[in-house]
């Protein structure tokens, strides 16, 4: 018994002597990775002053997410391949040089693009983080090291939205992508200190049609979202190619999958139900999240009339509880043994706490909307996690890159959805509501003159009452989305780890 108790002593300082060598090393590629957006969201509402076009505002989040979506198992597979040390290096240096281009943009569209290189980089620094994570540490360390790794989420999620107040009242708004240039190079200089493994995978080819066919699925998809909002009867055969073409390339990326001799996403590892229950959960994980975060700050400013700083304030608390839950959730995990239990109950309460807001928010000061969304947020925290380790346990060390990834893509993927989907709602429901409507919120965002000359008060105020309720129908729809994820997280089979 003794003698157990020593080896197992023994593991376990093996375990926490492995970790604190790397956490050092991954830290800043995290915080890249999870600052880039909350810093951004903040700026939303500048950002569309500065080039108007509201309506697509939402583009700046979802084109990183679509291309985080796409880059995430490319570094995944050629991680488990090649080594994850050397693909740390080349997603810092391609995010940098976005954050340049982003930075430098005179227009919405070259903004765009910037985030859509940018996600390229930071597709990778999520997934690679995970997997040196797990390639280092055993299973059930794991769940007990996520709380480290989840206080890197609550530093730059804390410092996100203060940090992207602050630098677009005062620098305004392109100074939140040059920031992250001293902070790569901080990045690539601790990088260097990562010891090179095994990986236990051999190299093999490059699964490149099955990247084009998934491309074109996530794009097709998220564009199709994008055209659905206008509800433009000339936009229909449009909507309808876009449907076809996505339907099209999801069947014909499962029928090559299925054959492919190392297919970018391996079949058999997804026929696993916990992995696949749980890339599920992440990615509507992904769309609760990022579709508040990306919305909240367009709701501060129309509804509450916030200013770039006040909206850092505002959301601080609320991405504080995010890293505060996720952390408490890792010591929860690691003394218990117990895994799925926390997002089940977790993401019950966020139903129920969005479904609040979408009835009561209007009539809530300041302060309560503050709190409601923070204890929300705790409970948004007790999902990642938890599904980070569940899916590496379950794929073993040598899908464990492809693992990582399948969970970073998915949440990304569900952020983007969630994002187009959120914007399509707002949309859809101010023009059903009063089409004037539409207009009138997207005049609340031209970058010159005053916005509203032209307007009656009474108009206004009647369409300010619009605008509310249109947020409202979004706070109800996450609110569905976290119960269908709360049921989902019921069903994982692995219920411990």
């Amino acid at each position: 018994m003794a003698s157990q108790s020593t080896v197992t002593e023994d593991a376990h300082s093996g375990a926490r002597r492995e970790f604190f060598t790397l956490f050092p090393s991954i830290m800043l590629p995290m915080f890249l990775a999870v600052v880039d957006q909350t810093i951004v969201a903040t700026a939303l509402p500048a950002i569309a002053e500065s080039f108007g076009d509201v309506e697509r505002i939402s583009w700046v989040v979802i084109s990183y997410l679509v291309a985080a979506t796409i880059a995430a198992p490319v570094y995944g597979r050629l991680g488990d391949a090649l080594g994850r040390r050397r693909l740390m290096f080349i997603a810092i240096a391609i995010f940098m040089v976005a954050s340049l281009v982003c930075a430098a943009s005179v227009n919405l569209m070259m903004l765009v693009a910037g985030r859509v290189l940018q996600g390229f980089g930071g597709g990778g620094l999520m997934t690679l983080s995970q997997a040196l994570v797990g390639e280092a540490v055993p299973p059930r360390a794991r769940a007990r090291f996520q709380g480290y790794l989840a206080s890197v989420a609550v530093t730059s999620s804390m410092f996100g939205p203060v940090a992207g107040g602050f630098l677009t009242q005062y620098f305004g708004w392109p100074s939140i992508f040059l920031v992250n240039i001293p902070v790569g190079f901080a990045a690539i200089a601790l990088v260097t200190r990562v010891k090179s493994r095994p990986t236990g995978a051999r190299a093999g080819r490059f699964d490149a049609g099955g990247l084009g066919l998934f491309a074109a699925f996530v794009a097709s998809f998220l564009i199709m979202l994008e055209q659905a909002q206008k509800l433009d009867a000339a936009l229909l055969p449009s909507i309808l190619t876009l449907i076809a073409v996505t339907v099209l390339a999801a069947i014909v990326l499962v029928w090559r999958e299925l054959r492919a001799p190392d297919p970018l996403f391996p079949v058999h590892v997804f026929r696993n139900p916990s992995i696949w229950r749980c890339d599920l959960l992440a990615s509507c994980h992904g769309a609760v999240l990022v579709s508040l975060i990306t919305y909240l700050p367009i709701y501060l400013r129309v509804t509450r009339d916030a200013s770039a700083g006040e909206i850092g304030v505002f959301l601080l608390p609320m991405m504080a509880c995010v890293g505060i839950g996720s952390m408490t959730t890792g010591q929860i995990v690691s003394r218990t043994g117990r895994a799925a239990i926390m997002p089940s109950v977790g993401l019950m309460v966020v139903a129920f706490g969005m479904a609040v807001l979408g009835f009561a928010a209007d009539h809530m000061t300041n302060l309560q909307l503050s709190l409601a969304l923070a204890v929300t947020s705790l409970f948004i925290g007790t999902v990642m996690g938890v599904v980070q380790v569940t899916v590496q346990t379950a794929a073993g060390p040598a899908m464990l890159g492809t693992a990582a990834a399948s969970v970073q893509f998915s949440r990304s993927l569900g952020a983007a959805f969630g994002a187009a989907t959120i914007g399509a709602i707002l949309f859809a429901v101010l023009t059903i509501l009063d089409p004037q409507a539409t207009a009138i919120f997207a005049k609340l965002f031209e970058p010159t003159g005053d916005p509203l000359t032209g307007v009656s008060k009474d108009a206004i105020a009647m369409v300010q009452g619009d605008i509310r309720f249109a947020f409202n129908v979004c706070f109800l729809t996450i609110s569905a989305i976290a119960a269908g994820a709360s049921a989902l997280a019921w069903s994982i089979p692995m219920r411990r780890i």
